[in-house]
């Protein structure tokens, strides 16, 4: 099997792209593309934006700012996550001790 990327040929606001993709990627492109279709339909059906620039550019933004919130949450929700482990951790250790000196 070859590592070598291939052209793949996706379809965003009617207009055909040649994208190089590596392989086993194909779907996922092709999926990528579909959601940014999507998306710049969605923003051009809104009426308030009209030129393809401007629409990719809005999609992008959207876009942009949804993974950060997301980075965002995930980052939260590991620091959440650290602390609850570092007070398991802790009552394990405290209740090892107490076996611990049970036993002398």
């Amino acid at each position: 099997m070859s590592n070598k990327p291939k052209p793949i040929t996706v379809n965003i606001l009617g207009e055909e792209y040649m994208i190089s993709c590596a392989p086993g990627e194909e779907d996922a492109l092709r999926n990528s593309a579909a959601f940014l279709d999507n998306r710049m339909k969605e923003i051009r059906s809104s009426g308030k934006v009209m030129s393809s620039e401007r629409i990719a550019v809005m999609a992008a933004l959207n876009l942009s700012h949804e993974v950060l919130a997301l980075r965002d949450k995930v980052s939260a929700d590991d620091d959440q996550l650290g602390r609850r482990i570092k007070s398991l951790r802790d009552k394990v250790e405290l209740a090892l001790n107490d076996t611990n000196q049970l036993e002398l």
